[in-house]
């Protein structure tokens, strides 16, 4: 996948108004991307290790179904802020 897809779907995440149309394989090979990790748990969890943090997040059913709760993208917002990730204009 190219840069400019992860980089659309990096600002998608950080869109107002929240994007829904984000496809959560997107998500997933974003942070892959970027140089993270992915591991899925056995409790449908994706744990993420990305710039020296780790999170783990809920999958959503079906796995690359677009991500429906704006409590979905928020935490994956924080978590890419936190790791020092978010587009320069949402950098703050």
């Amino acid at each position: 996948m190219s840069q400019s897809h992860h980089h659309k779907t990096l600002e998608q995440l950080f869109a107002h108004p929240t994007s829904h149309n984000i496809h959560w394989r997107d998500v997933v090979q974003l942070f892959e991307s970027l140089g993270g990790t992915t591991e899925q748990t056995k409790h449908d969890h994706l744990k993420v290790r990305l710039s020296g943090h780790e999170m783990t997040f809920p999958i959503p059913r079906g796995g690359g179904h677009a991500l429906q709760s704006d409590h979905e993208i928020s935490a994956i917002r924080r978590f890419l802020k936190e790791c020092g990730h978010a587009p320069t204009a949402h950098a703050h």
